[in-house]
């Protein structure tokens, strides 16, 4: 039976267009017990998903619990085109390779927030590769080079002299006739997929279809509060992190932001955060108490409640305690890497895996976030003496135990 619970599908949604089609479709399908097939499409151009793809991933989960059907699109064929959406310049496509080995850890991660047995994973290469070249006029026959520059990064590199390569026109093209294969009655994406989201109404009219309607929710806010969540940057919580990284994560956000990942991250009901607000404002409640709720709610969400008591239990020990958490890692500094009497202690971090790069490992270190044995590293060319045995921390949460 469709139920649906048009609060919850438009909590956290930026805009629905057009609104009143929405609630046509939703209570046509109620009358009819007919599910509306929801389409979100992810290019698989990283491989982790994080929470802010989780965002839309738990959008989703609204309408499958409703008794909708729900098309995870997984766009190996677009990917390799690569997204123009907010670019300043072309981007740089993927290989085949590339975007076929992220798409299974894709398929491996939804399922800690959609229902397995609920959820149609599909690939648009399935229906744009099989394309002959009359197909793919045919296709650009339905829309016009003056639609596309109505776009913000399209108009704004045309006017800058920017190059704008054909195929980037293609994008949005393949990514609206995904809606029209799919028949789609509602498409969801992030606020800087909206022109594309539209594409898709105006093909679905061209070939015949009812529109689709467009939800798009915001892009959240990474950890440092100003720009949005992305790996690049090192500002995001990763669903596939150990529930003490993501527990610590959490934690370490503003009191301000916490507000907003109860709003787009969890299912606590609007009257509770206006409580915690409240309780905040007159004093009755400490803001640390509310975000700890916070950061229970999201790890359980990708591991389990058990998980999520035990990483704020470690938290605890390891900053208000100032203790080791229960298990750190060990790094023995093999006979390689020991060039002298000493190891760089930048390259001794990408090693033990505290830092992916050298660069990373610089920031680092610059920002006054590394120790070893409770020493502060202040310099980037610091060497550490050999054999060398203690504790290297990095940032706040990671320990690893340096041996050889």
């Amino acid at each position: 039976m469709i139920r649906n619970d048009i609060e919850l599908l438009m909590r956290g949604t930026e805009e629905i267009l057009p609104l009143d089609e929405f609630k046509k479709k939703l209570e046509r399908s109620e009358r009819e017990n007919r599910p509306l097939v929801v389409k979100a499409g992810f290019d698989p151009t990283a491989p982790d998903i994080h929470l802010g793809h989780v965002v839309l991933l738990r959008k989703m989960k609204h309408f499958q619990d409703m008794g909708h059907t729900v098309v995870f699109l997984i766009g190996d064929f677009t990917g390799m085109i690569g997204d123009p959406s907010g670019r300043s310049v072309t981007r740089k496509p993927l290989t085949r390779e590339q975007v076929l080995e992220n798409a299974e850890t894709y398929k491996r991660q939804v399922f800690k927030i959609l229902d397995r047995e609920k959820t149609k994973i599909v690939f648009n290469s399935d229906w744009c590769s099989p394309m002959s070249f009359t197909d793919v006029l045919g296709l650009t026959a339905k829309y016009n080079v003056a639609r596309m520059l109505e776009r913000d990064d399209f108009a704004n590199r045309y006017r800058d002299g920017v190059p704008i390569t054909i195929l980037e026109f293609m994008y949005p093209l393949v990514q609206g006739y995904d809606s029209v294969v799919l028949k789609a009655d509602v498409e969801l994406g992030g606020t800087d997929q909206k022109f594309n989201l539209l594409v898709g109404r105006d093909l679905q009219r061209e070939y015949g279809q009812e529109p689709q309607v467009i939800v798009t929710v915001p892009l959240l806010v990474g950890l440092d509060g100003i720009q949005k969540m992305s790996k690049s940057l090192g500002n995001y919580i990763g669903i596939n992190e150990l529930p003490r990284e993501i527990f610590g994560k959490v934690m370490s956000i503003s009191d301000e932001l916490m507000f907003l990942y109860f709003e787009m991250a969890t299912d606590v009901s609007r009257d509770q955060i206006k409580k915690f607000r409240d309780g905040i404002a007159d004093g009755t409640i400490h803001p640390r108490d509310v975000k700890v709720i916070l950061a229970k709610d999201i790890c359980a969400q990708f591991h389990d409640r058990a998980a999520a008591e035990q990483a704020a239990a470690e938290f605890d020990r390891v900053f208000a305690n100032k203790e080791l958490p229960d298990e750190v890692p060990e790094y023995i500094i093999p006979d390689s890497e020991k060039t002298g009497k000493t190891i760089w202690v930048v390259k001794l971090m990408v090693c033990a895996g505290t830092a992916a790069t050298n660069g990373e490992a610089r920031r680092l270190i610059k920002g006054g976030g590394v120790t070893f044995n409770g020493e502060k590293i202040t310099a980037e060319d610091f060497e550490l003496a050999l054999p060398a045995e203690g504790i290297l921390k990095v940032g706040k949460r990671k320990f690893v135990k340096i041996r050889g």
